[in-house]
């Protein structure tokens, strides 16, 4: 893969996630792993795009009144300690790489398979399953290096606690959090950047800036989820079945 290739598919890694309030780290492991990075730069590498990504897509949800903040709050509560802890743990390169394999079918099965759920249909949120969701999602996102966004939307779906822009919304915040609580932790292990880091978030920046716009305000959602769902679907087969 030619490092244009690489940074034409991290801008639209970018901007697809941003489009439907996701930060991308997923993808982004995804794309560096395939690229040939160490899991050692890949983990804060993919936080730090996390931080910027999730921010821009975080306000433009929250300016369109979809931000639930008393759900946010006891699942972030959870979430945010159980991230530092997990950005503590150190996991073996091939099992890393199967782990992200097997996680990046959560956004898969939610893209595929989970339709929005109407104002009527939406449920009372149960505080003490926020709470364990959100100490669960925590710890696996500090481990992975990823803001946990991926499992928690389809959880929240699932559940019928939020529609679909909603879900957008919370999940920008909560992956903003957990990703900068995650690099905490691996800051008390000691962090080791790719080179091309400062290039990695002009382009992933750009790319989730534009994103988040036409995400919240111009396209169609269905469209977006179908083509990042497949896109997905392939960088997981090859995690979890190929060598290289």
């Amino acid at each position: 893969m030619s490092i244009e290739l690489f940074y034409g598919i991290l801008f639209a890694v970018a901007f697809f996630y941003a489009a439907v309030g996701h930060g991308g780290a997923s993808g982004y492991l995804a794309l560096m792993a395939l690229y040939g990075v160490a899991p050692e730069e890949m983990k804060p590498t993919a936080l730090v795009l996390n931080l910027f990504v999730s921010l821009t897509s975080f306000i433009q949800y929250y300016r369109g009144g979809y931000f639930i903040r008393k759900l946010f709050i006891p699942i972030a509560a959870a979430s945010v300690p159980l991230a530092f802890i997990g950005g503590m743990i150190t996991v073996e390169e091939n099992i890393y790489k199967r782990i992200l394999g097997v996680l990046l079918l959560f956004p898969i099965i939610r893209f595929f398979f989970f339709r929005n759920a109407e104002d009527h249909e939406l449920k009372e949120q149960n505080i003490a399953v926020a709470v364990i969701t959100g100490g669960i999602v925590g710890l696996l996102s500090g481990m992975i290096g990823i803001g946990g966004g991926i499992i928690l939307s389809p959880i929240l779906l699932l559940l019928k606690w939020t529609n679909q822009k909603q879900t957008a919304a919370i999940s920008a915040a909560f992956i903003f959090v957990n990703s900068l609580s995650g690099l905490g932790g691996m800051l008390t292990q000691g962090i080791h950047f790719t080179d091309d880091m400062m290039m990695y978030v002009i382009v992933a920046f750009t790319g989730g800036l534009l994103g988040a716009y036409f995400g919240s305000k111009k396209f169609n959602q269905n469209v977006l989820k179908y083509v990042l769902a497949t896109v997905l679907l392939m960088a997981s087969y090859k995690l979890l079945f190929t060598k290289a």
